[in-house]
């Protein structure tokens, strides 16, 4: 069952060129396009350009079957937009109703031109994958996988013989890297020890040697799973994951791999942390979160662990995230911001430089906003703790 889908594949198209198309159906436009058109798309551009990618995670159509979201992100004007993960809730065995989530998502009449439009591109995490924090041992995790590649013609999927969502993108000087932190995953409870993974060894090895090989000034790494350590061990994160995760941060600083950046999603409040690895001889790894698109917010993370904030967590409304590229500059530079659902900044950004995501540079103490400063200020005067780890 194909579910009617067709991909279509566009040879001959110039790089960073504008088209107008339009959708034929036995010879008469779209009826379900009227009033709609024109859709247009944009060739990503091959060399070292500006561009805007926007990004959220956390879609719960049953529960928000209206997303007014949608038309923040269309103004935006992003030219790539990236779903980092519950692009739906489907949570069940059945691939029909997994794929029935998928059609009632796109039906949505505030994201139609936006999908339209707009370059997508998507990764998963548990409840596209199928269900609520689950692992390798998910019994449909074939047939979802089927059913995501078939909603989402990403450019490739894993590797001969290691299935998976995973990918590589690369657009305008920055290579992104697209994580399955799914269907190769060990049990989050298991012990926090060498050995246990999230990737998978075949995964895992992918994604270092892409690292070593990259030449763009800068590699993003995007997965569903928040990096940083504020949920407890066991839970549904990196911070269940340290000895892998941090494998592959010392893998980045032994081989003095440069502009390493760091997307997830999954948390149900906005987030601009920093990983300062800097303190480990390295440099600062920065983490944008976006989540909620539609779902409930939280704030978990009053209570969580002490994570270097270089923003105060946002959970007042739901949320993307809007990141910047410009690498048309002598030191190219990254702006993240995080938007809300009237399209408004809810901090200020902050910008990095490529020169500053390099061995032995310190960074991270510049990008505070004033709230993170007072709270940095307490902790140097013994008043606190304030730490990524």
């Amino acid at each position: 069952m194909e579910d009617f889908i067709q991909v279509h594949q566009l040879e001959g198209l110039e790089p960073g060129r504008t088209y107008a198309y339009r959708v034929i159906v036995d010879g008469k436009p779209n009826p379900d396009d009227q009033g709609l058109e024109p859709w247009t798309l944009t060739a990503a551009p091959e060399q070292a350009a500006r561009f805007r990618l926007a990004f959220g995670s956390c879609a719960r159509r049953a529960r928000y079957p209206v997303q007014p979201i949608w038309r923040a992100v269309e103004t935006a004007r992003p030219d790539l937009f990236v779903w980092a993960g519950d692009a739906v809730y489907a949570d069940s065995l059945d691939p029909e109703i997994l794929a029935e989530e998928y059609r009632r998502q796109r039906d949505l009449p505030e994201i139609r031109r936006f999908m339209a439009t707009t370059p997508q591109f998507c990764i998963w995490d548990d409840h596209d994958y199928g269900l609520n924090d689950q692992d390798r041992r998910h019994p449909g995790k074939v047939a979802a996988l089927e059913t995501f590649a078939r909603y989402w013609p990403n450019p490739s999927a894993g590797l001969p013989g290691t299935a998976g969502a995973f990918f590589r993108w690369s657009q305008g000087g920055v290579d992104f890297f697209f994580l399955d932190v799914r269907y190769h995953r060990d049990p989050n409870m298991g012990p926090n020890v060498a050995g246990k993974t999230m990737l998978g060894e075949q995964q895992r090895d992918w994604l270092m040697a892409g690292l070593s090989a990259s030449r763009a000034p800068f590699k993003v790494l995007i997965s569903g799973s928040g990096w940083n350590d504020g949920k407890a061990e066991g839970a549904d994160s990196w911070s269940s994951f340290t000895h892998e995760r941090d494998a592959i941060f010392e893998h980045i600083m032994a081989e003095r791999i440069p502009g390493v950046l760091l997307l997830s999603g999954d948390t149900h409040f906005g987030e601009m942390n920093c990983l300062p690895w800097s303190d480990r001889g390295g440099y600062d790894l920065y983490e944008l979160v976006s989540s909620p698109l539609a779902q409930d917010t939280v704030d978990l993370y009053l209570t969580g662990r002490p994570v270097m904030r270089v923003r105060q967590a946002f959970s007042n409304d739901v949320n993307f995230g809007v990141v910047d590229f410009d690498l048309t500059l002598p030191d190219p530079t990254v702006r993240f911001e995080l938007r809300d659902e009237a399209g408004q900044s809810v901090w200020p950004a902050v910008v990095v430089k490529a020169s500053e995501l390099r061995t032995g540079v310190s960074s991270w103490l510049d990008k505070l906003d004033a709230t993170s400063k007072r709270r940095w200020a307490d902790v140097a005067a013994g008043l606190g703790y304030y730490s990524s780890r």
